[in-house]
C-alpha cells in the first residue's frame, strides 16, 4: 500500500517540527513548507536528525502566494494539509490588526482552494482556545460557546475556523478538523527541537528558561490579585509531543474515514489547570535553578483561568495527554542548556 502523504505548512515551527516528527513514526510521508518568518531551520535539521530521514522534502515559501501554493500542489500528491503557518504574537496583531488578517486569513484560503483543486480532502486547522475568550464557566467543552475576541489574533482564529467549515459545507469534496489547543509547552525528549522564539518571548516557559540560564534578568508574573487559589492564572499546560501525537490521531481519522461528520471540533489538553506560580515552583523543583522572578501589574487580554475538557478527544481520537508538567519543564531546560552550549 503506497504511503499517505501529509503536507506540513509552517512545518520548521515549534509545533509543526514536532508533528512531523510523530507523522514519521506513524508511517506517513511528508512535505513541510514554511516561510520562515519565525523561526529558523534548528528545529527541521532536529526534525531529520531525530528521525533518520534526510530526505524529507522542504520549500520555503508563504501559502499568501498563490501561484506558489497552486504549484506545491500540483507537483505532489497530498493527501492531508495540517495548517499551522500563521504569525501568532498576540501583541503584535493588536498593534498591527492588518498584518496578521492579510496572512493569517489569505494563506487559509490558497491552501483551500488548492487542496480543492487537486482532490486533497482533509484538512487539519491549528486553532487554539483563544477562541473561548473569557469562559463563563471551566473546563471548557467544545459546546462552550465562543466568546468575541481578545486580540486580532485570536479573532483570526474564530473566522479561520468559519473559513473552513463554510467551505466544507459548501463545496462537497473537503472535510476538516479543527484542534483547538491549549497551553504547548516542553520540547522532544532527545533536546534536538524546542521552542526557539525570535526576540523577546511571549510565552511563558521560554521566559522561565531564559531567565534561568542568564539571557533574562527577571521573569514578570503579570497580576497576583486573580480570583484564583494563588492570585496568578491557570492555564492547561500540554505537552509538546502529547500535543503532536493529537494531530497523527486527527490525520488518521480523516484519511482512514473514520470521521462521523465533514466537519469536527476537539479540544487538545490534558484538563489539568496549573497556575503560573505551579509552572515557577516546578521549575525550580526539576532545574535545582532558583529563579529570579517578581509580581509584575495584570498584562492586558489576559484570561483569568481556562483549561479544557479533553473528554471528546480522549474518546473519538483515541489520544491522551502523558507527560506531566515536569516532563515538559526538564525537557524545556535541557533544550535552553542545549542552545547555551
Amino acid at each position: 500500500m503506497q504511503k499517505k502523504t501529509v503536507l506540513v505548512t509552517g512545518g520548521a515551527g515549534f509545533i509543526g517540527s514536532h508533528v512531523s516528527v510523530e507523522l514519521i513514526n506513524a508511517g506517513y510521508d511528508l512535505v513541510v513548507a514554511d516561510d520562515l518568518s519565525n523561526c529558523d531551520m534548528t528545529n527541521f535539521e532536529g526534525l531529520k536528525q531525530i528521525t533518520g530521514r534526510d530526505d524529507i522534502p522542504f520549500h520555503q515559501m508563504t501559502f499568501c502566494d498563490e501561484a506558489a501554493t497552486e504549484k506545491l500542489f500540483s507537483e505532489n500528491k497530498i493527501d492531508a494539509v495540517i495548517h499551522f503557518a500563521a504569525f501568532k504574537a498576540v501583541g503584535e496583531s493588536c498593534a498591527e490588526p492588518l498584518k496578521y488578517y492579510g496572512n493569517n486569513l489569505k494563506s487559509l484560503i490558497n491552501v483551500l482552494e488548492s487542496a480543492r483543486r487537486h482532490g486533497c480532502r482533509n484538512i487539519l486547522f491549528s486553532s487554539s482556545c483563544t477562541v473561548y475568550g473569557e469562559p463563563e464557566k471551566t473546563p471548557v467543552t467544545e459546546q462552550t460557546p465562543r466568546q468575541p475576541a481578545t486580540s486580532p489574533y485570536g479573532n483570526t482564529k474564530q473566522i479561520s475556523e468559519d473559513i473552513l467549515r463554510d467551505s466544507v459545507k459548501a463545496y462537497g469534496n473537503i472535510r476538516g478538523i479543527a484542534l483547538r489547543y491549549f497551553n504547548p509547552i516542553g520540547a522532544h525528549p532527545t533536546a534536538l527541537m524546542g521552542e526557539l522564539p525570535r526576540g523577546v518571548p511571549n510565552n511563558l516557559v521560554p521566559y522561565i528558561t531564559q531567565t534561568a540560564i542568564g539571557k533574562r534578568e527577571c521573569l514578570s508574573v503579570f497580576g497576583n490579585d486573580y480570583p484564583t487559589p494563588d492570585g496568578t492564572n491557570l492555564r492547561d499546560y500540554i505537552d509538546i509531543v502529547d500535543l503532536a501525537k493529537a494531530h497523527v490521531c486527527a490525520v488518521r481519522r480523516m484519511i482512514d474515514d473514520k470521521m462521523e461528520a465533514d466537519y469536527e471540533i476537539f479540544n487538545v489538553g490534558t484538563g489539568k489547570p496549573a497556575s503560573v506560580l505551579d509552572l515557577v515552583n516546578a521549575f525550580e523543583k526539576v532545574s535545582g535553578e532558583k529563579l529570579n522572578w517578581k509580581f509584575a501589574p495584570r498584562r492586558a487580554g489576559d484570561v483569568i483561568a481556562i483549561w479544557a475538557d479533553p473528554s471528546l478527544a480522549n474518546e473519538k481520537l483515541g489520544w491522551k495527554a502523558g507527560r506531566t508538567i515536569e516532563d515538559s519543564l526538564l525537557a524545556a531546560w535541557n533544550w535552553e542548556k542545549k542552545l547555551a552550549r
